[in-house]
């Protein structure tokens, strides 16, 4: 859970720091974002690896996790704003996460339950981003 969290804490500054040193680039960009599925990945395959939840939840929460930023990026290159659409963004879910993580050293089987509900919400935030999406370019 702790390790959730520093990483999480970490991606959020290397971004703040490059914006304050003058050091953004489309580049650092891309390989934030690349960092941050193989992180969002590792953690949930490392999870559903060591069966503390049933593989096809983790599955689902490692497609969702996935699919709620590429939903994010393909809206936005096309031109429509995603910023806070949908319930499960990247912060939410690592923090969600940490603390299913912590609260899992009492009870273990609340983590398989934390993934469950991670793999729903994830599914319906990409739910909400596509409705969000077709409602922006289909305004007349």
């Amino acid at each position: 859970g702790g390790l959730i969290l520093l990483s999480g804490f970490i991606d959020a500054i290397d971004g703040t720091l490059a914006r304050l040193t003058g050091s953004v680039s489309r580049f650092g960009g891309l390989l934030d974002s690349v960092s941050d599925r193989y992180s969002d990945a590792v953690v949930l395959s490392a999870v559903t690896y060591a069966g503390l939840c049933h593989p096809a939840w983790g599955l689902a929460a490692i497609v969702g996790s996935l699919m709620v930023s590429y939903s994010r990026a393909r809206a936005e290159a096309a031109g429509v704003v995603m910023a806070s659409v949908g319930l499960a963004e990247r912060a939410e879910r690592m923090i969600f996460l940490a603390l299913v993580t912590f609260v899992s050293y009492f009870r273990m089987e609340l983590l398989g339950w934390g993934v469950v509900v991670l793999a729903l919400v994830t599914q319906f935030t990409v739910l909400q981003r596509v409705a969000h999406f077709y409602g922006e370019v289909t305004k007349a």
